[in-house]
């Protein structure tokens, strides 16, 4: 569940120089070589739907910043972003556990799951990004929480993430993240007068 935004991936390129690439947006747009929270927030929330990606934007960098150092710097932004793309299926969703699991302790809970599931349908239906869907946040935490929650114990554990998404299209479809959505870019200045882009 991601957002309409995309990365810059050509088609014959090498992978270098895609990485060249992505540095050389990120040094522009963040030119100490790290980038804080404040500042992800505004150009992923500019670059989406305003406010109402903000909740998303912060969990995001919550789990870029593999240190917990309170910024992200071009390697943990660069690691992320060539594994959420060249990564298994494995990897991407051992990313995205770390997404959901948002107290780091190894486990999600179904509130720190619809917490994120909250804010990820927030994002999508300010942009409209999705077709309308019935299910709500609430439906959709509680359908994964039954299908993933193998041992009833009220929380999901690695193991049954990454087992329970493999074995269900619809579970990984709503789990694994957009490599869109880790984007640093500067959005297009709006033309409001007209509605188009500048």
């Amino acid at each position: 569940m991601g957002q309409a935004a995309t990365l810059p991936c050509r088609r014959g390129e090498s992978y270098v120089t895609e990485l060249y690439e992505w540095f050389r947006k990120f040094i522009n747009e963040c030119p100490s070589g790290l980038i804080t929270l404040h500042e992800f927030k505004r150009h992923f929330c500019d670059g989406t739907v305003g406010s109402e990606s903000a909740e998303y934007a912060e969990q995001i960098f919550r789990t870029l910043d593999n240190n917990g150092d309170g910024v992200v710097d071009f390697r943990e932004y660069v690691m992320a972003i060539s594994m959420l793309i060249e990564g298994s299926a494995v990897e991407k969703l051992r990313w995205s556990f770390k997404l959901y699991d948002k107290d780091r302790d190894g486990a999600i809970t179904k509130e720190e799951m619809l917490e994120i599931m909250q804010a990820v349908y927030k994002m999508n239906v300010a942009a409209a990004l999705t077709k309308p869907n019935p299910l709500t946040a609430e439906d959709c935490t509680n359908r994964i929480f039954v299908r993933l929650d193998k041992d009833n114990n009220a929380i999901i554990s690695l193991e049954e993430f990454i087992e329970g998404a493999l074995d269900d299209d619809w579970i990984r479809e709503m789990l694994e993240c957009d490599p869109s959505t880790v984007k640093v870019e500067r959005p297009q200045k709006r033309d409001t007068t007209l509605g188009m882009h500048g």
